[in-house]
C-alpha cells in the first residue's frame, strides 16, 4: 500500500473495524521475517476477533518514523504505530494513554525501566515493543594471541589497544561516532563515566564535568594515541564498525545483541563484558527501546486496545525477540528468556536491562537534541577539538530547545 492510501482504520458494514498498523522492518538481511510475524499476529488475533480485521505495513527502518509523520501531517494517521519515537506525537495530543488501551496486567508486565521511558508529563503514551542493552564485545582470537584478558576499566580498555595496535589490529577499539548513531555511542560514553544526558530530575546535563571528563579520557588516550583506527571517529558509522568487528578487524567496541548474529554469521569468536568506567564495571548501561502507539484520529480506541492486549502475550513477545536476538519488554517474556538455555547467548544482555538507563525519549525535545548530538559530538575527539566547548555548545542548544518546547 503505498503512503498516499496508507490512512487508516477504517468501519465496515455490521460494526466491523479494520485497523491500520505500520511496522517497522527488523529484517537484517532483508527478507520478509517482520511481515511474516505480523502475519501470523494477526491471523490468530482475527480468528478470535471476527469483527476486528488489521492490515499491516511494513516499513525499512530508514523511512518508517518519516512516513508515520507524512501520514499524520496529512490527516490519515494510522491506527497503531511501531516506530521509534512518541513523544511529539503525545505532545500534539494525538495518542491515546496507555491506561486507555492496555488492561491493568498487561501494563503491569512491562519492565519498569522501559515503562517509565514511555512516559510525558508521568503519564504513558509509549508503549515498549523490544529492547536492547550494549556491551562490551572484543575479539577472543586477537586477544588470545595478544595474551589480553576481557577489559574491566578504562585503563585496561587503553592497554588493551596500545598491545592490538602494535600487533597490527586495524580498530583496536572501534569507536562510531558518526551520524548514523553517534547519540547512543556518546550515551554508553557517558553512562560509564557517571555522567549521562540529563539529571535525576530530567534536566539536560549535557556539559557536566563527568561527561567532558570522559571525552577527554577519549581524545587524549585512545583518539589521540592512534587506538581508534583510520579516519576520523566522526565519520565512521555502527553499521561499518559492526561489518568490521565480524570481518575480524576490531579488537573491541560497543554492542548490542544483534552483532553477536552477525559476527557468528562471519565466524568471529568474540566475548562480551559489561562496559568498562574509569575505576571498574559501569554503574549504568544504556538501554533502548522501540515504541507502539495507538492514536486517536479515527476513533479505535476499544479494538486497538483489544488488538495490542493480544499482541503482548509472552508467546508473541518471545517469538519476535527470539526472531531478531533481542530483548522482550516484560517481566514474565524476560523471565522465561532467562531460564531458557537456548537463550544463553542474550543473558548478558537480559541482566543489564532491569537496572540500564534508556535516553531522554519521553521528552519532545529529544529528538532535535539527538540530531545536534549527532552532528557535533565527533569533533569532541579530532586533534584541535575541546569537549568542554563542544558539549557546552549542545547543552545549551538543548536547554534552549526544551525551554522552546
Amino acid at each position: 500500500m503505498t503512503v498516499a492510501l496508507a490512512g487508516c482504520g477504517s468501519s465496515g458494514s455490521g460494526g466491523d473495524v479494520t485497523l491500520k498498523l505500520v511496522a517497522a522492518d527488523y529484517d537484517l538481511d532483508g527478507g520478509d521475517t517482520t511481515k511474516q510475524y505480523w502475519d501470523g499476529v494477526t491471523t490468530d488475533f482475527e480468528a478470535a476477533h471476527e469483527n476486528i480485521k488489521v492490515d499491516v505495513e511494513v516499513i525499512s527502518w530508514t523511512d518508517v518514523d518519516r512516513k508515520v509523520a507524512e501520514m499524520v501531517a496529512a490527516g490519515k494517521a494510522p491506527d497503531i504505530a511501531q516506530i521509534g519515537a512518541y513523544a511529539d506525537y503525545a505532545a500534539q495530543d494525538k495518542l491515546y494513554a496507555v491506561d486507555d488501551l492496555l488492561s491493568i496486567p498487561t501494563q503491569a508486565n512491562f519492565l519498569a525501566p522501559l515503562a517509565d521511558a514511555g512516559e510525558v508529563s508521568r503519564v504513558a503514551y509509549g508503549m515498549p515493543f523490544v529492547a536492547s542493552t550494549r556491551l562490551l564485545f572484543y575479539n577472543k582470537t586477537l586477544f588470545s594471541q595478544a595474551g589480553l584478558k576481557a577489559p574491566k576499566s578504562w585503563e585496561d580498555l587503553e592497554s588493551a589497544a596500545t598491545k592490538l595496535k602494535g600487533r597490527g589490529v586495524k580498530y583496536p577499539f572501534a569507536l562510531p561516532l558518526g551520524s548514523e548513531e553517534a547519540q547512543a555511542e556518546t550515551m554508553n560514553w557517558m553512562l560509564s563515566g557517571g555522567g549521562g544526558y540529563t539529571d535525576s530530575v530530567g534536566s539536560y546535563t549535557v556539559d557536566s564535568d563527568q561527561n567532558i571528563a570522559a571525552f577527554r579520557w577519549l581524545k587524549d588516550n585512545l583518539v589521540g594515541k592512534g587506538l581508534t583506527g583510520p579516519g576520523s571517529p566522526g565519520k565512521l558509522n555502527r553499521k561499518d564498525a559492526f561489518a568490521a568487528f565480524s570481518g575480524g578487524q576490531v579488537g573491541m567496541l560497543n554492542g548490542h545483541p544483534s552483532l553477536m548474529q552477525q559476527a557468528k554469521g562471519k565466524g568471529v569468536k568474540f566475548g562480551m563484558v559489561p562496559l568498562p568506567g574509569p575505576g571498574g564495571k559501569a554503574k549504568s548501561s544504556m538501554g533502548v527501546a522501540d515504541w507502539v502507539m495507538g492514536f486517536k484520529q479515527n476513533g479505535h480506541r476499544k479494538e486497538i486496545g483489544t488488538f495490542l492486549n493480544f499482541a503482548y502475550s509472552d508467546e508473541n513477545v518471545l517469538e519476535f525477540a527470539d526472531q531478531n536476538d533481542i530483548l522482550p519488554v516484560t517481566v514474565s517474556a524476560s523471565e522465561s528468556m532467562g531460564k531458557d538455555p537456548a537463550h544463553k547467548d542474550l543473558w548478558q544482555f537480559l541482566d543489564a536491562l532491569p537496572d540500564s538507563t534508556l535516553p531522554p525519549v519521553g521528552k519532545t525535545s529529544w529528538a532535535k537534541v539527538s540530531e545536534s548530538v549527532k552532528k557535533q559530538i565527533g569533533s569532541t575527539v579530532e586533534p584541535d577539538g575541546d569537549p568542554a566547548s563542544v558539549l557546552g555548545a549542545i547543552g545549551r542548544e538543548a536547554a534552549a530547545t526544551e525551554n522552546a518546547e
